[in-house]
């Protein structure tokens, strides 16, 4: 028996993929980031800014301070990632996304890992108290999940490091889901939480999810009621919040050691959360499609207009080699006329041969008849004129051959149709197995 030990994977988790959307989310993760043929790299070299789809959904939790945002994820998660208490533990943002090894990120090397967020950056002091936890766990989906953890939100003196307002609008806007965390205890009408709920509901409504966290600690049923009119008359009372079909469950951690009565609709946030991950399956292929065509339909036009280039090149070629010829043969041809006409015909003909000569003869006899047709007094003035016609025609020859435009090289052409046929045979051929291996998991074989 060998002494060897068998080499241990760092996260045997990590390769076994589990669920058709990850795997789905991951191969098509792979198609854009290829080193040899990732469709950002071939974007890239047209001049199109792509960025790869998510391997994950985005989940934000807001509300106000001690609203069980950070006991949520470390439920989700089963691991004690999130401080939490009645203090306000959160200050900043934190991520906290499933990885190869526990470990913790500061603000740059967060933006690093989510490219997608580095706008947050024009949000001045944002980026010192931003930062990632990275958890092993494989619970529920979180393998599929990011999690933003936000800050505790107050009304009051409370002076916040950046404009927490603006910064929390915006994440809100990236995310695929926002849920909103109202607790019983006093706090749920915190009009910063409703004045930023406001106005994510104006840009991206169909996200946000309402939910009256700790609902165990609200006592009497008919207290939790009270408290959850007293959020929805609040709700109401402005505009943007005030439409039809409003929900909110109640949810709060299950703990065996101190049972409720209360309602716990927290596996609803559960699945709310494997459906978008659905969806986010569904997004990613279609946006994928969409990529492949806005590539080839950019590598199309590209060629299109090398083509064009190449017919325009052509004609200013002509034009300028037109121009320049005529600016060299007439002065040439007018010289060449007075020299010819001091040579007598035997001499001509004894220099060039008869048939040169007579040709010869024939042009410059055209140009001395039509220069005695000129008036002496006028000759000096023609010459002036003739010599500024053909200073004109040297100078648009000049201009022409300016005037071209830069056409693709062989091997540019070349590398873009291997491009194109690397879209069409190999990325939309792999996309279109991808969705059917996707519908074959939750469709019936017949309805295929």
């Amino acid at each position: 028996m060998s002494g060897r030990k068998p080499r241990s994977v760092a996260n045997p988790l990590e390769s076994a993929i589990t669920t058709p959307g990850e795997r789905i989310l991951k191969e098509c993760h792979s198609l854009y980031v290829d080193s040899e043929n990732g469709l950002v790299k071939i974007a890239s070299s047209l001049g199109v800014r792509l960025l790869p789809p998510r391997k994950k959904i985005i989940v934000m939790i807001m509300g106000n301070h001690s609203a069980g945002k950070s006991s949520f994820i470390n439920w989700y998660v089963e691991e004690h990632i999130q401080k939490a208490g009645v203090a306000i533990e959160t200050q900043g943002f934190t991520f906290i996304t499933s990885g190869r090894k526990r470990e913790s990120l500061t603000g740059n090397a967060t933006l690093h890992l989510y490219p997608h967020f580095r706008p947050l950056l024009e949000f001045k002091g944002v980026t010192d108290y931003l930062s990632a936890e990275i958890s092993t766990s494989k619970q529920k989906k979180f393998s599929l999940v990011t999690f933003v953890d936000t800050p505790g939100l107050v009304d009051g003196d409370m002076v916040y490091p950046f404009d927490v307002n603006s910064a929390i609008t915006w994440l809100g806007e990236q995310s695929d889901l926002v849920f909103v965390f109202f607790d019983p205890m006093g706090q749920a009408l915190c009009k910063r939480t409703l004045n930023i709920v406001e106005k994510l509901s104006e840009k991206c409504g169909d996200k946000l999810l309402f939910y009256l966290s700790k609902a165990d600690e609200a006592g009497k049923e008919t207290d939790r009621q009270r408290v959850m009119m007293q959020i929805v008359q609040e709700l109401c009372r402005r505009p943007g919040l005030n439409k039809c079909g409003f929900e909110m469950p109640t949810i709060y951690i299950p703990n065996p050691q101190k049972p409720s009565r209360c309602v716990n609709q927290i596996d609803g946030v559960c699945q709310t959360i494997e459906k978008t991950i659905n969806q986010a399956v569904q997004k990613t292929l279609d946006q994928l499609e969409k990529d492949c065509d806005l590539i080839c339909s950019t590598i199309s036009s590209r060629l299109e207009k090398d083509r064009a280039d190449a017919t325009y090149n052509k004609s200013v070629r002509i034009h300028s080699f037109l121009c320049g010829a005529l600016g060299i043969v007439l002065p040439t041809l007018f010289i060449l006329s007075f020299i010819v006409n001091t040579i007598s015909k035997e001499q001509l003909d004894e220099l060039l041969g008869e048939g040169p000569a007579r040709t010869v003869s024939i042009f410059t006899g055209i140009v001395m008849f039509l220069w005695d047709w000129i008036p002496e007094d006028g000759q000096v003035v023609f010459v002036i004129f003739f010599g500024a016609f053909c200073y004109l025609l040297l100078f648009l020859a000049k201009y022409f051959a300016g005037r071209g435009n830069k056409t693709l090289t062989k091997k540019e052409k070349k590398l873009m149709a291997e491009y194109n046929e690397y879209i069409q045979d190999i990325v939309k051929t792999k996309k279109e197995k991808l969705y059917e291996w996707y519908l074959q998991q939750c469709a019936a074989e017949y309805d295929l």
